[in-house]
């Protein structure tokens, strides 16, 4: 069982749980409701883009087995469901709108409604429509009031009953991974594309959020970032270490906060800086009703004089790693969060993803993913010291309420609180989730 001090905010009934997924990690079903293509359908049928040549055409069925996975999600006592709603099922090529793929999602979210569970709905969750993407995709200005015309759309449609909507999850790893490292789709590997795309991608949020505002006025309205904090591994480091905070947070935060990007950024790389219109900053810098921070770990970075930063392989002789590879240091998400907030005024802080692939098994149907439960019971831990240090952290969602497509990784990782055997699709909660069921149903209600 997960447990925090008798006195933290995390336990008052105020603070909001929840656990989170996304449309094509989960949904499957990629030609029902005359669904379009996404960027991810087409990536994953690149040779050697996607290990195992996986994709996400049946996923975990989502599509047809949500009635058990909202049984699912209730059972588990939490307070709120954060999903992503897939941009190709509602828009269709031709501009017109999809009304069976608004039934797919009205159909789930007054299941959750009737079960008395918030609905987190996220706009975009890294599955652009193909026909956008020949068209330039996040790289064509012009896909940024395509997103402003859908957000319309499902806000419209929806209205007050999605208890909060957030306009992006990641556009770090949209512009970044799939423009600049060429990592993700639509595999793009080019420097000054990652930042167009990524302008583009905090233009189209900046234009959805009136248009949220007007449409769900009740609702809360903001967008979900991740970071991975870096630290130097020598003193002699530091000018890299602040550099790329530079390169990876500050471009998306300052933008929002403060208006403006980061210069050193724009001194080290001038021939690849996005093209930004007059206004364009104007619209991004829009107030937003909470902020969703994404976590899962740390870089150590050394000074690379060309790039700015290097970072440095964790190794496994010296720290713990997950799954993925990555290094567990919660500390980082309490430095991360206190940085913040010394640093941006700051809306209300939800944490929207946090959690670890571990190297689950099903033994006589049982995961004992033992480490999976000390990285929430730390994380967690570290979500209260820095409440403890000023910091408003309204609520924190698991990642990932099930084990799904994985997207570069394809199916070889597991982040899930529950457990999915691809081929039969049965679902067994794993002992992370029995521990955090319990957890939540000690909580003050």
């Amino acid at each position: 069982m997960y447990q925090l001090p008798a006195d933290s905010k995390l336990l008052t009934k105020h603070f909001t749980f929840g656990v989170a997924t996304s449309s094509y990690q989960i949904e499957g079903g990629i030609d029902k409701d005359q669904r379009e293509p996404s960027i991810w359908d087409t990536f994953c049928q690149q040779p050697g883009a996607v290990k195992g040549q996986d994709n996400g055409a049946i996923a975990c069925d989502h599509y047809h087995l949500w009635q058990q996975d909202v049984d699912l999600i209730a059972s588990l006592g939490v307070d709120a469901y954060r999903l992503s709603i897939a941009w190709p099922r509602i828009i269709r090529a031709d501009g017109s709108t999809n009304q069976a793929g608004l039934a797919f999602y009205d159909q789930i979210i007054q299941a959750l409604s009737d079960k008395g569970i918030k609905v987190s709905v996220t706009l975009y969750h890294w599955d652009l429509p193909q026909y956008l993407e020949d068209k330039g995709g996040w790289l064509n200005r012009e896909t940024a009031y395509q997103f402003a015309h859908y957000a319309d759309v499902v806000s419209q449609h929806f209205g007050n009953r999605i208890d909060s909507y957030a306009t992006f999850n990641e556009p770090w790893c949209s512009a970044y991974l799939g423009y600049r490292f060429g990592i993700h789709a639509p595999g793009i590997k080019n420097q000054k594309s990652g930042y167009q795309a990524a302008h583009h991608l905090l233009l189209a949020h900046g234009l959805a959020m009136p248009i949220l505002r007007r449409n769900a006025p009740q609702s809360q309205h903001g967008i979900v970032l991740n970071f991975t904090p870096n630290y130097a591994i020598s003193e002699a480091d530091n000018g890299a270490q602040q550099f790329a905070e530079d390169d990876n947070s500050h471009w998306f935060m300052q933008p929002i906060f403060e208006g403006s990007y980061p210069q050193s950024i724009q001194a080290l790389f001038p021939q690849d800086m996005p093209l930004v219109l007059a206004g364009d900053m104007a619209i991004i810098h829009a107030p937003i009703d909470f902020l969703g921070i994404n976590f899962y770990t740390c870089n150590r970075v050394k000074a690379d004089a060309e790039h700015g930063y290097q970072v440095v392989a964790a190794n496994a002789e010296h720290v713990e790693l997950t799954d993925m590879g990555w290094e567990v240091y919660p500390q980082a998400l309490t430095d991360l969060l206190v940085g913040f907030q010394q640093r941006y005024i700051l809306p209300p802080i939800y944490i929207t993803e946090n959690g670890a692939a571990t190297a689950d098994e099903l033994v006589d149907g049982v995961v004992d993913d033992q480490q999976r439960m000390a990285y929430y019971q730390r994380h967690l831990l570290a979500v209260d010291k820095a409440i403890r240090q000023g910091v408003n952290v309204a609520g924190y969602f698991a990642w990932s309420l099930m084990d799904n497509f994985e997207w570069a990784e394809g199916y070889d990782k597991r982040f899930g609180l529950v457990y999915v055997d691809y081929q039969t699709q049965k679902r067994t909660l794993k002992n992370s989730a029995l521990a955090f069921k319990h957890f939540l149903a000690t909580r003050e209600r």
